[in-house]
C-alpha cells in the first residue's frame, strides 16, 4: 500500500530489509524505534481487537527519509518528520481505521503529529511525557566513587528487580508499566528484556540499580536507573550508571544513550559529569477520542 510516498506494510521482515539501514544510520536518535521494533520482532503482540502491527517508510528519491510503526496496543513511534508529512500520516492512519492511543517522537515531530491527529479525527491530545536524550561522549568515572561494587543481576534477584521497577514507575508516573507489573505480565513490560546491574555496599546490600538494552543497531539504551529515595545523594546512581555504560562499550556499542527528566536538574547534572551529552528532546502525547 502506498500513500503520499508512505509505503505501508504489516510484514516486519520486509520493512526491516528496506528501512533497517536507515534506522541504523542514526542509532542514538532512533533508539526508541530500534528497541521497540526489535521487541515486536522477538515478542510479537496482538491487540485486543486482533489488530497487528503496521510499519511504514517515507521515501523520496529512492531513499528512506523517515519511518513509523504502530503497535497492536496503539503505540505510534516516529522518526523526525516535517510537519506536512505528519498531516499525510494522520490521514493515512485514519483511512486505515487505525487510531493511535499515543505517539512518541522527538519534540517537534510529536507535537506536529498531535496537531495533525486532532485535525483529522476528534482526538484530544494530552502531553504526558517530556524528556532529554543524552548520548555518551567520553565516559568519566564518578568522583568521589562511593564504597561498594557493581554486581549483575542474578536469578535470585527477580523479586528485588520487579519491586524496584515498580517503585521507579510510581516515581515517574508510568501507570501503564505499573499495570503490567501488577498483573504479573513482567515479560510484556518494557523491563522484561533488560539487563540489570546493582550497586552494592561492601556488605552486599543493593543500594541502586541500572539496566540496559541489548546492543541493537550499534546502540544500547540505559533504562531505568533507580535508587530508593532514602539512599539518594550518595553517588550510587552515578556509579552504577557508569558501570552499565562501561559494560555497553565493552560489548561493542557505538552509541550509549539514556533519557532524563528535564525537571530533575540533579540527574541531568549527574549524567553530564560522567560523560553524557544532550542531543535532543523527546515528547509523548496520548489521545482520547470522542467528545471530551
Amino acid at each position: 500500500m502506498r500513500s503520499h510516498d508512505w509505503h505501508v506494510t504489516g510484514d516486519l521482515d520486509d520493512f526491516l530489509a528496506r528501512a533497517g539501514d536507515f534506522l541504523r544510520s542514526r542509532p542514538a536518535l532512533h533508539n526508541t524505534p530500534l528497541t521497540d521494533i526489535e521487541r515486536l520482532r522477538t515478542r510479537p503482540e496482538t491487540g485486543q481487537d486482533g489488530a497487528a502491527a503496521v510499519f511504514g517508510r517515507l521515501e523520496s528519491g529512492g531513499e528512506v527519509r523517515a519511518v513509523f510503526y504502530l503497535t497492536p496496543r496503539g503505540r505510534l513511534g516516529l522518526t523526525p518528520l516535517p510537519a506536512e508529512q505528519t498531516d499525510a500520516l494522520a490521514a493515512l492512519l485514519t483511512g486505515l481505521g487505525r487510531l493511535p492511543s499515543h505517539v512518541i517522537a522527538d519534540h517537534d515531530t510529536a507535537g506536529a503529529f498531535a496537531r495533525s491527529q486532532r485535525r483529522h479525527t476528534d482526538a484530544t491530545p494530552e502531553l504526558f511525557w517530556r524528556t532529554h536524550l543524552y548520548r555518551l561522549g567520553t565516559l568519566t568515572a564518578p568522583r568521589p566513587r562511593p564504597e561498594g561494587h557493581a554486581r549483575p543481576r542474578g536469578g535470585e534477584d527477580r523479586e528485588h528487580v520487579v519491586r524496584w521497577c515498580r517503585e521507579f514507575c510510581v516515581t515517574v508516573g508510568e501507570q501503564s508499566s505499573i499495570d503490567l507489573i501488577d498483573a504479573g505480565a513482567w515479560s510484556d513490560s518494557r523491563f522484561g528484556d533488560r539487563h540489570f546491574t546493582f550497586w552494592e555496599t561492601p556488605d552486599g546490600t543493593p543500594v541502586s540499580m541500572a539496566a540496559a538494552t541489548s546492543v541493537i543497531g550499534g546502540m544500547v539504551r540505559v533504562d531505568p536507573v533507580y535508587t530508593p529515595a532514602h539512599l539518594r545523594g550518595r553517588g550510587y546512581a552515578g556509579a552504577v550508571t557508569a558501570e552499565v555504560s562501561r559494560a555497553a562499550l565493552a560489548v561493542g556499542a557505538r552509541d550509549v544513550v539514556l533519557f532524563t527528566d528535564p525537571a530533575n536538574p540533579t540527574s541531568n547534572a549527574l549524567y553530564q559529569r560522567i560523560g553524557y551529552v544532550h542531543v535532543a528532546d523527546f515528547a509523548g502525547y496520548r489521545f482520547s477520542y470522542g467528545t471530551p
